[in-house]
C-alpha cells in the first residue's frame, strides 16, 4: 500500500493535502476540525497586526457556472484577509499546536511595507508553536491600496527585501505565496528564493471580473450598486495555475513547492505534483464540497499510486517536468520523428520487396 506521508523542509505531512489560506481556516474550531478529518496540514487565513484596519463586506463572492450542467465551475471573491484580532490569533493558534502536536499547521502572514512590523508579526506568531510561515505576497484585492499582498508580490526587490526581514528571524521554515498577476512566475519565486526562502507557495487567486447583470448593468459581486475586481478560483484556473507552478518548479529546483489553483479531486492534485509540487493546497474545493472531501483526495491518491507501482509521494514530484521544452524543439523533434518513420518504412518496402524477389523465384523453379 502507498505511503501518503511526505516530509517537506523537515516537516513530516501525513498526506499532501493541505487546506489554504482563507474561509476554512479562519479560526481553531475549523482548523481542529479539519485535522481531526485527516487534512495532512493547514494554512489559516491570512493574519496581520491591526485587524482594525480590515473591513469586509457583503456580498463578496461570486460565481460563474457551466452553461449546461449549472455547475460552479469559477468562484470570485472580494473577502480580505482575517478581521479577528491578532492577540486572539495568537492563544488559537497556540491552542491548535497544543491539540494536535503531530499535525503540520502553517500561519499565513501580511503586514505593511515597513520592517519593523514584518519582524514583530514573525517573532510573535513563531512563538505560538506554528510549523511554518507563509508570507501573503499575493492577495490580489483590497489591500493593495495599502501596498500589501499583490501589491508587493509583484515588484521582485521588495519580495526579496521582505523574505530577508522575515529570514533575519523566523527559526521555522518560511513559504512566499506567489501572485499570478504578473506576466513571468518566475521573477518573483527566484527573488523569493534569493532572500532565503524555504519554500513557494502558488498560485494565489487571479484578479478578474466574474460579470455584468445586463438587467442591472452592475459588475457581480455588487456592494451598494459597486464591485472591484476580485481574486478568481476554482476549477477554471487550473490550467493556469499548472503552468506557473511548472514554470516555478524549474526555475527553483532546490525550492519546496505548495502547489494550488483549481484542485476539486485526487487527479487534479496528482497533476500539480507532477509537475513539481511537494504538497497542494486547496480552498475553494473545500468550499464547495465540505472539508470532508479529504477522504476521497486520500483514497484517489492512493489508488493511483498502487495502480502505477509508486510507494512514496516523493517518488511523484517532478516526474512531468522533463516532457516540457520549447516550441522549436517541439518542430525538430516532429521533423526527426519523420524522418526515422519515413527510413523504416523505406526499410519495411525493401524487405518486402526482396520477400517479393525470393518468392517469385521459388515459384518460377
Amino acid at each position: 500500500m502507498a505511503d501518503l506521508s511526505i516530509v517537506v523542509d523537515g516537516m513530516k505531512f501525513q498526506n499532501p493535502f493541505m487546506l489554504a489560506s482563507g474561509p476554512p481556516g479562519t479560526n481553531a474550531r475549523v482548523i481542529c476540525k479539519s485535522f481531526a478529518l485527516g487534512w495532512g496540514g493547514i494554512v489559516c487565513k491570512t493574519i496581520s497586526l491591526d485587524s482594525n484596519l480590515v473591513h469586509n463586506t457583503v456580498p463578496r463572492y461570486a460565481k460563474l457556472k457551466s452553461r449546461i450542467h449549472n455547475e460552479i465551475i469559477g468562484f470570485q471573491n472580494i473577502e480580505l484577509i482575517s478581521d479577528r484580532p491578532f492577540e486572539v490569533w495568537l492563544d488559537e493558534l497556540a491552542e491548535c499546536k497544543q491539540k494536535h502536536p503531530d499535525k503540520i499547521l502553517v500561519a499565513s502572514i501580511m503586514e505593511e511595507c515597513h520592517k519593523d512590523r514584518w519582524i514583530e508579526i514573525t517573532e510573535r506568531t513563531q512563538e505560538t508553536g506554528v510549523d511554518a510561515l507563509e508570507l501573503n505576497l499575493s492577495c490580489p484585492h483590497g489591500m493593495p491600496e495599502r501596498k500589501m499582498g499583490g501589491a508587493m508580490g509583484q515588484n521582485p526587490d521588495i519580495i526579496e527585501e521582505v523574505v530577508g526581514w522575515v529570514k533575519s528571524v523566523s527559526t521555522i521554515p518560511v513559504w512566499s505565496k506567489m501572485t499570478p498577476n504578473v506576466t513571468d512566475p518566475k521573477v518573483g519565486a527566484l527573488a523569493a528564493v534569493k532572500a532565503g526562502s524555504d519554500g513557494v507557495s502558488a498560485i494565489n487567486t487571479i484578479l478578474a471580473i466574474t460579470g455584468i447583470d445586463i438587467e442591472t448593468l452592475r459588475p457581480v459581486p455588487t456592494v451598494e450598486g459597486y464591485s472591484e475586481p476580485g481574486g478568481y478560483s476554482a476549477q477554471a484556473v487550473r490550467p493556469i495555475a499548472l503552468r506557473h507552478v511548472m514554470e516555478i518548479a524549474r526555475a527553483c529546483p532546490d525550492a519546496s513547492i505548495s502547489g494550488m489553483g483549481g484542485i476539486e479531486t485526487a487527479e487534479d492534485a496528482i497533476q500539480f505534483m507532477l509537475v513539481g509540487s511537494h504538497t497542494t493546497q486547496i480552498c475553494t474545493g473545500a468550499m464547495l464540497q465540505g472539508y470532508g472531501m479529504i477522504e476521497g483526495l486520500c483514497q484517489g491518491l492512493s489508488k493511483w499510486m498502487d495502480r502505477k507501482g509508486f510507494k512514496s509521494v516523493s517518488d511523484i514530484v517532478g516526474l512531468s517536468l522533463p516532457y516540457f521544452t520549447t516550441h522549436a524543439d517541439l518542430v525538430e523533434r516532429q521533423r526527426r520523428a519523420k524522418r526515422e518513420k519515413a527510413g523504416q518504412s523505406n526499410r519495411d518496402n525493401m524487405w518486402k520487396g526482396d520477400i517479393s524477389k525470393e518468392t517469385d523465384t521459388l515459384v518460377s523453379d
